[in-house]
């Protein structure tokens, strides 16, 4: 049974994002994992964490205002 988590900045992702996410790691699971089998889709667990951009640090430097807009193209909510 497959278990991933990903970390993610909060708000970097639409809902729409997220469920496309969800879709494609099960679909590769199942092709991998799975040997194609579809059943084992039912066992493909994936959780998406969102963290606050300055909780998360990127090269050593505190994910800044700059730094998020820069990589994720969003501005930091305080």
């Amino acid at each position: 049974m497959p278990i991933a988590t990903i970390k993610t900045f909060k708000g970097a992702l639409s809902k729409e994002q997220k469920v496309e996410l969800h879709k494609r790691f099960a679909d590769l699971m199942v092709e991998i994992e799975g040997k194609g089998n579809e059943e084992f889709r039912k066992f493909v667990i994936l959780a998406i964490e969102e963290e606050e951009p300055i909780n998360m640090g990127i090269g050593g430097v505190g994910g800044t205002d700059d730094i998020v807009k820069r990589i994720t193209g969003i501005k930091e909510q305080s």
